[in-house]
């Protein structure tokens, strides 16, 4: 350590008690004594404390009371209030998404595509439906066929590419 005269300081900051070193040693002395006299620390613990103990913690760990939940979201409330949406829902639906069906404005050919496409009905179906008299063979059998007729026909819906490949 520097000597505290370079630093210009003339005390070191510490000081002892009058008369210190005079009664030290006769409190030693008591202090010493005082600590062979007394057995006991003044502090006694119960009987099986130690033993008890972890059986008391336990207990007293398993005996928390749980609180009151309180709900957010009442069900009844939730359930109400969710019927009640549905029907508001279901009459604006009807209300303002009501188309009428009008079966004036239905194409019979778009039927009949639909019919063909779809295969509802096969020919035996079709022939039930139809009359008797609708139904006799010399209406089919006076169909006359021309050369030009036919020409057209078959420019009109056959493919040359199907005639090719067979």
């Amino acid at each position: 350590m520097k000597d505290l005269k370079s630093y210009n300081i003339k005390h070191s900051g510490f000081k002892v008690p009058d008369n210190y070193f005079e009664t030290l040693e006769d409190q030693l002395f008591s202090e010493i004594k005082l600590k062979n006299t007394i057995d006991d620390a003044g502090f006694k613990i119960p009987e099986n404390y130690l033993s008890n103990l972890e059986n008391a913690i336990i207990s007293k760990v398993k005996e928390e009371k749980t609180g009151k939940v309180i709900t957010l979201f009442n069900r009844k409330k939730l359930i109400y209030i969710s019927g009640v949406a549905a029907a508001v829902l279901l009459l604006f639906t009807l209300t303002f998404n009501s188309k009428s069906n009008n079966w004036n404005n239905l194409d019979f050919e778009m039927v009949e595509n639909y019919m063909i496409t779809e295969d509802i009905l096969d020919s035996y179906e079709i022939a039930s439906l139809l009359p008797e008299e609708d139904l006799i063979e010399s209406n089919f059998i006076q169909i006359d066929f021309n050369e030009e007729n036919i020409e057209n026909y078959l420019l009109n819906n056959l493919d040359i590419e199907d005639l090719t490949t067979e």
